[in-house]
């Protein structure tokens, strides 16, 4: 049977929620993130894209193309009962979802019996139900699988929706630009252009032999892609398989004692952030730092549990690794198994 997928996305979803909490937020160009001379910006609203305004651009350099840009904090917690509130609408019309974020999901609705089986007709009720019950809107694309389904996703939006109907993913693929495929980032991208590649097409008229030097084993990924086939089922047991969490300093720490402060810091929160996932058991953890020359280091090693002084030892290790640098960036991490834990003794705090 052909399977019916859609890509539901919502539309710049943390600044959309931001504009719906606070009247005097929509009509300005809105960026979620921090302020600082070294935040980023976590998203922006369509009024701030205009100015070349981007997610993940520097605040500072977010300011200097829309001087007129209102940056908020995020408010994470709001988002993530917004979230479930999203994925609430889904389970009526089907089980089997994939969430890729808190904004964004697959939804396999081959079997569905509503709407006579339409995953158009459903796709679109489902951006009704977020509009009348969130006051939020979603974009969506209807298509065969999950490559094509997330492509169209966007190719409507803001609050659209894009359907590739079985008989014309041919057509669909053919002149699609390679940057559009998941997984080619910008470096791949340029990489493929100096060899000629441009749009699928140019993929198709090639072979795995020929692409394999170029993006290695995403060679025959890619092959498939540009004929728009992609037969991976949803993964509906995703789960989370590490916890993050990092802080970018205004001004650059230059002793061992300001980045054992930091880590105290880092470790409240990330307890903070723990106690949603108690069921998960810990294998591993980690430290990051970022030097003021931009590059990192990374010191990881097996804990089953999340360890201050285990954090504290591995900051010195990276630290000798700084030859008289600054720090400009710390993060923790914890890696989770991929068992669940039996009983409630799998998670403990070394305080």
């Amino acid at each position: 049977m052909q399977r019916k997928i859609i890509h539901v996305d919502m539309d710049c979803f943390y600044a959309a929620v931001e504009m719906r909490d606070n009247a005097e937020l929509r009509n300005v160009p809105l960026a979620v993130g921090g302020t600082g001379p070294r935040s980023v910006l976590c998203t922006c609203n369509y009024q701030a894209r205009k100015f070349g305004v981007r997610a993940a651009m520097p605040a500072s350099k977010a300011m200097k193309l829309c001087p007129e840009l209102v940056i908020v904090p995020g408010r994470m917690q709001v988002y993530q009962q917004i979230s479930t509130k999203i994925r609430e609408i889904f389970q009526r019309y089907t089980s089997l979802i994939e969430p890729l974020s808190l904004d964004e999901a697959f939804l396999d609705v081959t079997h569905s019996t509503q709407f006579n089986g339409s995953a158009t007709l459903i796709a679109q009720q489902i951006r009704d139900d977020i509009c009348a019950e969130l006051d939020l809107t979603a974009s969506a694309g209807v298509a065969p699988n999950k490559f094509l389904a997330k492509i169209a996703s966007d190719e409507n939006k803001p609050n659209g929706q894009c359907v590739v109907a079985p008989d014309h993913v041919s057509n669909f693929v053919e002149n699609l630009p390679l940057k559009k495929i998941p997984g080619i980032g910008p470096k791949t991208a340029q990489k493929l252009l100096k060899q000629g590649y441009i749009s699928c097409a140019d993929i198709r008229a090639s072979s795995v032999r020929c692409l394999s030097p170029i993006v290695g084993k995403f060679a025959a990924s890619l092959y498939q892609r540009s004929f728009g086939i992609d037969h991976r089922a949803l993964d509906i047991d995703r789960i989370r398989k590490s916890l993050a969490i990092e802080t970018t300093f205004a001004s650059d720490l230059s002793c061992v004692e300001q980045c054992e402060k930091a880590v105290d810091a880092l470790y409240e929160k990330l307890l903070r952030r723990l106690e949603n996932h108690q069921h998960r058991m810990i294998n591993k953890q980690g430290i990051k730092v970022k030097f003021n020359d931009f590059t990192q280091t990374t010191v990881e090693q097996q804990s089953a549990h999340c360890d201050e002084t285990l954090f504290k030892a591995q900051l010195v290790k990276a630290l000798l690794r700084s030859n008289t640098r600054d720090i400009r960036l710390i993060g923790l991490t914890l890696g989770f198994s991929d068992d669940k834990a039996k009983d409630n003794k799998q998670l403990s705090f070394a305080l």
